[in-house]
């Protein structure tokens, strides 16, 4: 963008996310001094970009707006593949244990709500609180993929995967329900379980209130 406006040009991101963590939806938001050919703008960026990134529009926010701190929620989904697939590599993970999907349904149903997530949070981040608002915490399945999806206001460096993580050793019997409750409750990283690979994981989709957009 700087070389293209001939202007240093600073981006905001809406977040971010570990090495290796796909995103099928991201924000950044800039100061732009002149009106922009949007159109002609946007084939240009895209010129500049590798092939694994791609700008889909551009689109005028009041100037209090932030990428980061206006979002409203956050959907993460996790994938995972319960047989060897070539296919999937780099895109899902490989979890060849057993799993119950009734447990993980379950576990999943006490994640929504309120509460100190702090037993999924890496250990040396720089927040004021470890409480997040879970709005929506499910599995589905399709063929032999099941597909973990979670929506909060905020999340926490690390969570979505040490969550994933301990909800699969609830669905392999490993950890029991009351126990997956308790680890909650409990606060400690260490009780919590492991932090799946990031290539399952992608930021699905970041929601912004509508009144921040002129357009």
């Amino acid at each position: 963008m700087s070389q293209l406006l001939r202007a240093e040009t600073k981006i905001v991101g809406s977040g971010r996310t570990d090495t290796g963590v796909h995103c099928r939806q991201q924000f950044f938001h800039a100061d732009v001094e002149k009106e922009l050919m949007r159109e002609k703008f946007l084939i240009q960026l895209n010129a500049f970009l590798p092939p694994d990134i791609a700008v889909r529009s551009i689109r005028a926010v009041k100037p209090d707006a932030s990428a980061r701190y206006t979002a409203l929620e956050r959907t993460y989904e996790y994938r995972i593949t319960r047989v060897k697939d070539p296919l999937e590599v780099g895109r899902a993970f490989f979890c060849y244990k057993p799993l119950e999907i009734s447990a993980l349904h379950a576990a999943a149903a006490i994640l929504l709500g309120e509460h100190d997530f702090k037993a999924f949070s890496k250990v040396k981040t720089d927040v004021n609180h470890f409480r997040c608002e879970v709005k929506k915490a499910a599995w589905r399945e399709e063929g032999h993929l099941l597909i973990f999806t979670i929506t909060a206001n905020r999340f926490l460096r690390g969570m979505v995967r040490a969550i994933v993580g301990t909800l699969l050793d609830v669905g392999s019997g490993k950890t029991s329900l009351a126990q997956f409750q308790e680890i909650i409750h409990g606060r400690n990283r260490q009780r919590a379980g492991m932090n799946v690979p990031p290539e399952g994981l992608y930021l699905h989709r970041v929601k912004y209130p509508s009144h921040i957009f002129l357009d």
